[in-house]
């Protein structure tokens, strides 16, 4: 079996993946979908991925036969079911829940407010791009840490890393590019002190891709 990501270095969504195979210690091909060269709208790619989005994730069994996922959180979730160890979600049924909804918050309710896509429409409406995306930014992640306070051990969730942290990480990297203050949200920091001492996150980084522009 081969694993293929496309994706792009500075994408949040890709970002989230490449820990979460890291975590689960999965090699993979890295490739290249600059969306800012609008890699993504070539209809190669538009057949795998109907969105034009990234990431994809490209599994090549060994019988040669592909298949592609897309979106973050079912990519996330498929290599936890089908490579179970480390388990990226918790057992408990209502931790699972809780911890599903963590990474919501940040993929349905911050996210997309910050993406490229919606960023270019405000320009384009004449918005300033640049501070649009600062508030919806600071109350999620706010409202993150409240959710997270009673069920956070070492990392979100307790003390293994989940979904959760693999959304949490890429987030906190964009709201300091976005020039938002998280330094009040000591919860956050401290676990993502404890994700950044894992290799998995530390080689996920943005700056650490082979397309990064430095």
């Amino acid at each position: 079996m081969k694993i293929v990501l496309h994706n792009y270095w500075r994408s949040s969504a890709s970002h989230r993946v490449r820990i979460g195979l890291g975590l689960k210690k999965l090699p993979f091909e890295y490739v290249v979908v600059n969306i800012l060269k609008k890699d993504q709208h070539a209809e190669a790619y538009r057949e795998r991925n109907p969105m034009a989005q990234v990431p994809t994730l490209e599994v090549i069994e060994d019988d040669g036969s592909s298949r592609a996922l897309t979106q973050s959180l079912p990519i996330l979730e498929y290599l936890d079911e089908r490579f179970r160890e480390p388990a990226i979600l918790p057992a408990d049924p209502y931790l699972r829940a809780r911890c599903r909804g963590l990474a919501e918050i940040i993929n349905s309710g911050i996210q997309p407010l910050q993406n490229l896509t919606t960023t270019n429409q405000v320009k384009a409406f004449g918005g300033d791009a640049a501070v649009w995306p600062k508030g919806f930014i600071a109350d999620g992640l706010l409202a993150f840490e409240r959710a997270a306070t009673d069920i956070a051990g070492t990392f979100c969730v307790g003390n293994s890393p989940t979904i959760a942290d693999c959304c949490l990480i890429p987030q906190l990297a964009s709201a300091r590019r976005f020039g938002v203050d998280v330094s009040k949200l000591s919860l956050l920091l401290a676990v993502e002190e404890r994700c950044m001492a894992l290799p998995a996150f530390a080689d996920a980084m943005p700056d650490r891709q082979p397309d990064a522009v430095k």
